[in-house]
């Protein structure tokens, strides 16, 4: 093997370990926040109403929402809109089936 083989060679090796090494510093810095716990919610809608109507609420009220029914749930994440759903049923429970996912760079901007 002549030297520019094995200076290319060692380059190639040095990149190899300079981008693992990077990955194990991203894994690294991930493995920081992974347990933080964060609020999930669901929202089926929403609606505005004086507080005299509130008021006269009781069991049995319906309050009408400004969604209609069969669009999407919005899912927050500490009040961060983050995607958009489905209401499903997993073993008798409820769930929410993902549809939407909000971009990284929409959910900056709506940050703004």
């Amino acid at each position: 093997m002549n030297t520019s083989a094995n200076e290319a060679a060692s380059a190639a090796q040095f990149e190899s370990l300079q981008a693992e090494a990077a990955s194990s510093d991203n894994d690294m810095s991930l493995d920081v926040i992974l347990d933080v716990p964060v609020v999930l919610s669901l929202e089926v809608g929403r609606t505005r109403m004086p507080i005299r109507n509130l008021l006269q609420l009781n069991q049995g009220s319906v309050v009408e929402l400004e969604r209609g029914a069969g669009e999407p749930l919005d899912v927050f994440v500490n009040g961060t809109l983050i995607a958009h759903g489905e209401v499903v049923v997993v073993n008798d429970r409820f769930g929410v089936r993902l549809t939407d996912v909000v971009s990284p760079s929409e959910r900056i901007r709506r940050l703004r």
